[in-house]
């Protein structure tokens, strides 16, 4: 559809489901340029490969997907958030590599863990996904290293989320996550698949304590058996649950009638999968808003930044018509 901008009526991509974001953490760093652009009512975001620019509108948004490891900054703004009238669920990266400074610019555990729990206490448990993400190894770091970590967040979180999913790292298919882990001192590496399905059954076992349901994010190995499902991050069964929307429900079941005619025993999700991830990735189609190069959390496995300096240069100026970001990514 075209939309109106300062420069004239351009054409514009009109998502129903919004992805804040893969790229970079719009929570933690621009929550500010999310809430001005929702109310301008369209972004532009720039390709990171081509550098080509296109135009989101957000006259149709019925939900957003709110990736994250420190949404702090929007914790006073729900209520503001809440009038645009759409609905939302957030993804909050909640790790503990404080030890290893995987994630240099986060915020210290106990601080992230309280944030979860006031955001919980706002919007509910069932907008609250944990994530621990990736799951990392090193000669310092072992399995049950990591395993006693993500116990010990878990027992913080119980009852103040329903999910937790899970992702091992995938350190060979990106190249710059792999550069970036060869430049530190010590030698991290992917688990093994027998580490894989040791840590499962575990994690497995204490979800059932925690009361709270587990999936894996594009896992290679099938752990099922542990009760750990196939992930859907941007998941059509929490946003049919979340939001009451006939437009969306229609969008995410193919069905025009009411939902109370179909309910929600025989939904098919495979024709929305979303062809720009991964293989193996479950999400359904939604489009991102974010911008590679702009997250200062330098996280050492990042694969949307280049470089700190180019981070440097960009973060400050991301707004939706940046050419500085434009420049950085060609």
């Amino acid at each position: 559809m075209q939309i109106d901008t300062p420069d004239g009526p351009v054409n514009a991509t009109v998502p129903q489901i919004v992805s804040a974001s893969r790229a970079t953490d719009i929570p933690a760093f621009h929550s500010d340029w999310f809430f001005y652009r929702l109310a301008e009512g369209y972004c532009v975001r720039y390709n990171p490969f081509s550098g080509k620019k296109s135009y989101i509108s957000f006259e149709k948004i019925k939900a957003v997907v709110f990736w994250t490891k420190n949404p702090a900054p929007m914790l006073d703004r729900v209520a503001e958030l809440d009038r645009f009238g759409f609905c939302y669920y957030f993804q909050f990266t909640l790790n503990d590599y404080e030890r290893e400074r995987f994630e240099p610019n986060v915020p210290p555990l106990e601080n992230r863990i309280e944030t979860f729990r006031r955001l919980s206490r706002e919007i509910g448990p069932e907008r609250m996904v944990w994530r621990f993400d990736p799951i990392i190894l090193s000669a310092e770091l072992s399995g049950d290293t990591v395993l006693s970590r993500i116990k010990r967040i878990g027992n913080a979180l119980a009852g103040y989320t329903q999910k937790l999913i899970i992702s091992f790292a995938d350190i060979e298919i990106y190249p710059k996550v792999r550069n970036n882990l060869q430049s530190l001192s010590t030698t991290c590496r992917e688990p093994t698949g027998t580490e894989m399905t040791d840590m499962a059954g575990q994690i497995g076992d204490a979800a059932r304590d925690w009361g709270i349901t587990v999936a894996s994010c594009c896992a290679s190995t099938d752990l099922t058996r542990f009760g750990i499902e196939r992930s859907r991050c941007v998941d059509p069964d929490l946003l049919l649950r979340l939001c009451r929307d006939e437009t969306l429900y229609g969008f995410l079941t193919g069905f025009s009638g009411s939902r109370d005619l179909l309910g929600e025993s025989c939904l098919n999700y495979r024709a929305l999968k979303d062809k720009g991830q991964r293989k193996s990735c479950g999400c359904v189609w939604s489009k991102d808003v974010g911008q590679y190069n702009t997250c200062p959390h330098y996280c050492v496995y990042c694969y949307a930044n280049r470089s700190k300096t180019t981070v440097e240069r960009n973060a400050a100026s991301f707004s939706a018509t940046s050419e500085a970001i434009l420049a950085e990514n060609r």
